[in-house]
């Protein structure tokens, strides 16, 4: 590689770390929207959710298919 070639690409990254880091360490000047509201539309999203599937769980009528054992007892065997 040329040398003028490889200087500039090591340049270059260092310029583009130098960027995002100072793009990272650059305060704001307003909050946004997820700022102002990213928890409570998180949370509310979550307990939604939480609703629906209680709900769904429990009021619908599905049959769950629970597990059989210690609840039924087995037939006497008929000889035939």
């Amino acid at each position: 590689m040329l040398p003028l070639a490889k200087n500039a690409l090591s340049r270059l990254g260092v310029r583009s770390i130098q960027q995002t880091m100072a793009r990272q360490n650059h305060p704001k000047w307003a909050s946004d929207f997820h700022d102002k509201y990213g928890n409570a539309v998180l949370a509310s999203g979550a307990t939604f959710c939480v609703a629906v599937w209680a709900y769904t769980a429990t009021q619908i009528g599905i049959e769950w298919n629970l597990s059989p054992v210690c609840k039924v007892t087995p037939k006497e065997w008929r000889e035939q």
